[in-house]
Parts: structure tokens; C-alpha cells; sequence
């Protein structure tokens, strides 16, 4: 039946509901038992044949004339109730035939009992709807097929599949084991700023707004870093924030416009001992997930970034100019513009020809300087940073280094930043005053980390793109 009709039907329902003076979406209801605890208390309750009620949507039906097997779901599981016209009454057992349809919540009072193939069942005494659904569930076994409308639509997605529920189960127990073990390591929790005057912390185009109250610009924020460490100034010496950030690029399988990311900073530390925390922290995650024995134990290799050129592409980085590696990159069906320096062009040969190949929980380590202006240049070799990232299966995973904390130098690297913006780079970083500022009252020796929700999860939960791990992806309009 064409869905235009099946709503006609379901809405004659609810006038006809309405004539009876009953209402489709009643302001009051009772509930004595979730699912889960009828369950766990079944044979006590059984026993004593104490009446329980449930509440639930209607996910099947199976009528023998005057008998209806159905199941009802929330949130803790699915149960079987049991219908019987005599035990209702003729009226009662011929509304719930005529008006009650699958997608429907209803809560249903009665005992429990095991029938005959042994299921734990509740006989109905009442019934009553509770929300009359008015369009119909996608089918059982076959849900929603196509891909977008399944992103779209998300609450059938996780309604219909029990693996897509089971992704953000896992999402939601990696943001707890973050959080728990953060906290245990005295680590404080925050809250910055999303609306921003300048966007800082991050080399991405932001999405810019209009703020009317002040006439003014703001933008979303690619990152909350520059205010955290502003909170390194002002005393705190470990904090951290969960939260969404906003970047106005490219979409792919790997980038989604908002995201969710974890970042911490902490002072009188340096990348090195932050690798050893890292593998700590994954730990704690994995074996929350359940996932500790699928991953290499720690420790975990620690690699040179430019070593991998020469691992595998056979590249010796550091005796290439910038126009030399360009070409490198062209014969590697990489597009290069002009305005990119040798450090943006090497990264982008990094992403596209090496990062794949990386399987085993991998520190890529000391990338080249021009790649984060917010790091710290080696001592004995400024053209790279005392940095980290993370690599799992060719996802990049985390993201850290030394912070930067000379206000002279991290004034000269977003003047140069300045000098990309202008050349066509609108990915750079922009000079912040407000920042420089905190910077020249001193910030201790630090060092910062940040890792993605949305990746590790697809990592965790074997996704092949975010937008199967992010509850409502951006999606271009029907």
C-alpha cells in the first residue's frame, strides 16, 4: 500500500480513537517495570502473579483470531505480550485489532507467564496507546537500504538495527572512558568559547556568522586550543573539553564540517611523556570498549616522518627543495598550488601515499615546522616540531606536541601565517593579539593532545566513514 494511504488509514484511526473519547497522546501513563527489570525479576514476579505494566512501541503482530501474539521494545529490550479476547473483553480486544498498529507505543498491564515453547510472555489485562505512530516502520529484515536515506533518517537506522545502536553505544563508552580516566589523572574538565573573533588553534577554513547584538563577525571554531592554553596562563595545570568544533572544507569518508574532539593540555610536560600517557589513555579506552586484544600492546612505535619517505616512496626528504618534492607529488596524481610551502606539499604526499600503508598504533613523529605554527621547533633542528600523531589503520587518530610558548617566535610564525592567508591559503592560521597577550604574561612549558571521537569510533566499530558514526551527519539537501 502506498504510504500516502497508509498514513490516511492511520489518521482515520485517530479520529475514530477521538469519537470514542480516547485519546492517541494522553498526558498520563503508568509504568512499574522496564523491559530489562521484567526480565531480571521474571521468575519472582511470575510467581506471584503480580501485575506489572510495560511500555513500549509495537514491533510486531500476529493475530489467531480471537488471541493476538505482539512484541513491545524500549530502550532495555524487546517482550512478548499476549492478547486474549476474554481476558480483555469483546470492546477492549476489538479496539487494539482495529486501531493498534505496528510503530505504535502502548503500555500493556498484566502478569507474566512462560508459554508452552517456554517464552517469558506478560498476559494483557489492559492496554492503552500511548502515541499512535502515523507512518510505517521500514521492514523488518530488510530496514532502510539506501545508505543516505539511513543518515537522514537516523532514528529509524538505530530503531531497526541493532548494530547501528551498538556504534553509539560504543561512542558513548569511549567519551566516558576518556572523561574517567582524564579525571582520575587530575585532569579538570572545561568549557571555551565556540562563537570566536579571530578562528585559531588550527589550520582550517572556519565558518564565519553574523553576531547582530554587536555588529560584528564571529566565527565557529576549528579548534578550542588557543583558549585552553590561555587557562595554562591563568594557573589551571591540567585541563581538558569534549566538544564540537567547525571546519568549512572538503567532506569526506574522514572529514565531516562539525566533529567531536577531545583536547587536553598540560603543563610542565613535553611530547615525549605524552606519547607515554597516549598509550595509556588508548588502553584505558580499548579495554572499555572491548577492543584491548585487538591492537599491538604499547609500546608503540615511535617513527620519524621523514624516514617514511624513504620507507616508502623511496624519497630522501630532506635533500628536495619545495619545487622538487612538488614534482614528486604531480607524478603521485597530487595537485599542488602555488602558494603551498614544502612542509604542506610533503604533508599531502604523507596523507595520500603513506599514511595508508600504516596499520599497527604508530607515533609518526617531527613533522616539518611549517605544519603547526602553535608547535615547538626541535632545538638542534628547527625545521620540524617536537609533535606526534597517532596512526591506527591509516586513520590518524591523535594529534600532539611541545606547545609553543616563546611569545616572540609564535608571533613571527602567525605574521608568516599572515603571509600564506594573503597568498591564497585560507586554511592559515591568523594572528591573535588577545592571545600573543596572554602568551607575554608566560605560559608554563606544555604540552597539548587532541584526538577525534568520530574517528576512533569508526575505528573501533570497523565504519567506513564518520557519517556512520556521527548521530546526524551534514547531508546535502534533498
Amino acid at each position: 500500500m502506498p504510504i500516502d494511504d497508509i498514513k490516511k488509514l492511520r489518521l482515520d484511526k485517530r479520529a475514530s480513537l477521538k469519537t470514542q473519547h480516547i485519546s492517541a497522546y494522553p498526558i498520563y501513563l503508568k509504568r512499574t517495570h522496564t523491559i530489562m527489570e521484567a526480565r531480571e525479576g521474571f521468575a519472582e514476579l511470575s510467581r506471584n502473579l503480580k501485575e506489572i505494566t510495560l511500555c513500549g512501541r509495537l514491533m510486531t503482530l500476529r493475530e489467531h483470531g480471537r488471541s493476538t501474539f505482539f512484541d513491545i521494545a524500549d530502550g532495555t529490550g524487546k517482550f512478548q505480550v499476549y492478547a486474549k479476547e476474554d481476558v480483555l473483553g469483546e470492546k477492549s480486544y476489538q479496539n487494539f485489532t482495529e486501531f493498534f498498529d505496528i510503530g505504535d507505543f502502548v503500555e500493556a498491564r498484566g502478569t507474566l507467564f512462560k508459554t508452552k515453547r517456554g517464552e517469558e510472555t506478560l498476559e494483557l489485562k489492559n492496554v492503552k496507546m500511548l502515541a499512535k505512530s502515523l507512518l510505517p516502520l521500514p521492514e523488518k529484515w530488510h530496514g532502510l537500504k539506501d545508505v543516505e536515506e539511513r543518515y537522514r533518517k537516523r532514528y529509524l537506522d538505530i530503531l531497526m538495527s541493532e548494530e547501528a545502536r551498538n556504534i553509539f553505544r560504543t561512542r558513548s563508552a569511549i567519551i566516558k572512558a576518556s572523561r574517567e580516566y582524564l579525571d582520575k589523572n587530575n585532569f579538570m574538565e572545561v568549557e571555551t568559547s565556540i562563537l570566536q573573533p579571530i578562528p585559531g588553534g588550527a589550520s582550517a577554513k572556519p565558518f564565519k556568522t553574523r553576531l547582530n547584538a554587536l555588529d560584528m563577525d564571529l566565527y565557529l571554531r576549528v579548534a578550542p586550543e588557543l583558549d585552553l592554553k590561555k587557562l595554562l596562563v591563568g594557573g589551571f595545570e591540567r585541563v581538558y573539553e569534549i566538544g564540537r568544533s567547525f571546519r568549512n572544507e572538503g567532506m569526506d569518508h574522514a572529514h565531516n564540517p562539525e566533529f567531536t574532539s577531545l583536547e587536553f593540555y598540560w603543563a610542565y610536560t613535553d611530547y615525549k611523556e605524552l606519547m607515554k600517557f597516549s598509550e595509556k589513555l588508548f588502553a584505558y579506552i580499548f579495554k572499555a570498549t572491548g577492543r584491548e586484544k585487538d591492537f599491538k600492546k604499547a609500546p608503540w612505535p615511535r617513527v620519524e616522518f621523514t624516514m617514511l619517505f624513504k620507507k616508502y616512496l623511496d624519497i630522501k626528504y630532506e635533500d628536495l627543495d619545495r619545487d622538487a618534492l612538488a614534482k614528486k607529488a604531480e607524478k603521485l596524481d597530487i595537485e599542488v598550488a602555488k602558494h603551498l610551502s614544502k612542509g604542506q606539499i610533503g604533508d599531502l604526499i604523507y596523507k595520500k601515499a603513506i599514511r595508508p600503508n600504516i596499520t599497527d598504533p604508530t607515533f609518526v613523529i617531527h613533522h616539518p615546522s611549517e605544519l603547526a605554527p602553535l608547535a615547538k621547533p626541535l632545538p638542534d633542528n628547527p625545521n620540524y616540531d617536537a609533535r606526534f600523531q597517532l596512526i591506527i589503520n591509516g586513520w590518524e587518530i591523535a594529534n600532539a606536541f611541545s606547545e609553543l610558548n616563546d611569545p616572540v617566535l609564535q608571533r613571527e610564525f602567525f605574521e608568516e601565517q599572515e603571509k600564506q592567508q594573503k597568498s591564497g591559503d585560507d586554511e592559515a592560521q591568523r594572528l591573535d593579539e588577545t592571545f600573543l597577550e596572554a602568551l607575554e604574561y608566560g605560559m608554563p612549558p606544555a604540552a597539548g593532545f587532541a584526538f577525534g571521537v568520530d574517528r576512533l569510533t569508526a575505528l573501533l566499530t570497523n565504519s567506513h566513514s564518520l557519517r556512520e558514526v556521527i548521530l546526524f551527519p551534514t547531508m546535502r539537501s534533498k
